[in-house]
């Protein structure tokens, strides 16, 4: 990964903001509690996370990236934001982390994972990972590119075309997979989509 970002980091943030929608409704839906800790899974340059500390200026933040060119670029942009102090980041694989280790607690009242499943192959695993991840009482969020349900057969196949050039791979099974992962851990899960299914929103709560 660090090979696929060394230079696309650079110009990461200023090109995704025209295509990853969805990001900001779900760092404005996530509603933190007073003096609560966030996780984001894949962090990449921290603009989520940046986002996060500016709508909710009481919470711990912290995120784990596999990419140690993603979390330079994170660490000089949390540093210029004013959140060092706040804000933990770690290297590690979405599929299988110790958070324990890399943070000092295992589990989060918030995590989430912004078009990020789309990019990992055992997107499955991560899935699951970032559900152990949830606190009891806790919440899940998750937002990607959709199935394009309600889209142009035409702009769908140009669109997975695209997205296919750079190793991304919208989950058809995204849904199915939130479903089963709720019943697993004792959770109630949720999914829409978005934008005529051009992204979707799920997760799950832990009860």
């Amino acid at each position: 990964m660090d090979g696929v970002y060394r230079y696309q980091r650079h110009i990461y943030d200023l090109t995704r903001k025209y295509y990853l929608l969805g990001r900001d409704r779900l760092i404005a839906d996530l509603a933190v509690p007073d003096g609560g800790t966030v996780l984001e899974i894949g962090c990449g340059t921290g603009r989520n996370l940046i986002a996060v500390g500016k709508a909710w200026p009481q919470a711990a933040l912290h995120g784990v990236d596999i990419s140690e060119a993603m979390l330079n670029t994170a660490r000089g942009s949390v540093a210029k934001a004013g959140m060092a102090q706040r804000v933990t980041l770690a290297q590690g694989d979405a599929c299988g982390f110790d958070a324990l280790t890399l943070f000092g607690r295992a589990t989060f009242d918030r995590v989430f994972i912004s078009y990020a499943l789309s990019m990992i192959p055992d997107w499955e695993a991560a899935l699951r990972q970032a559900a152990r991840c949830v606190a009891l009482g806790g919440k899940l969020e998750i937002v990607d590119f959709g199935q394009q349900e309600r889209l142009p057969g035409l702009w769908k196949r140009a669109l997975f075309g695209w997205l296919g050039a750079f190793h991304v791979s919208p989950r058809a099974g995204l849904h199915a997979a939130i479903e089963q992962l709720a019943q697993d851990v004792g959770g109630v899960a949720q999914s829409r989509p978005l934008y005529r299914g051009y992204a979707v929103r799920g997760g799950l709560s832990r009860v």
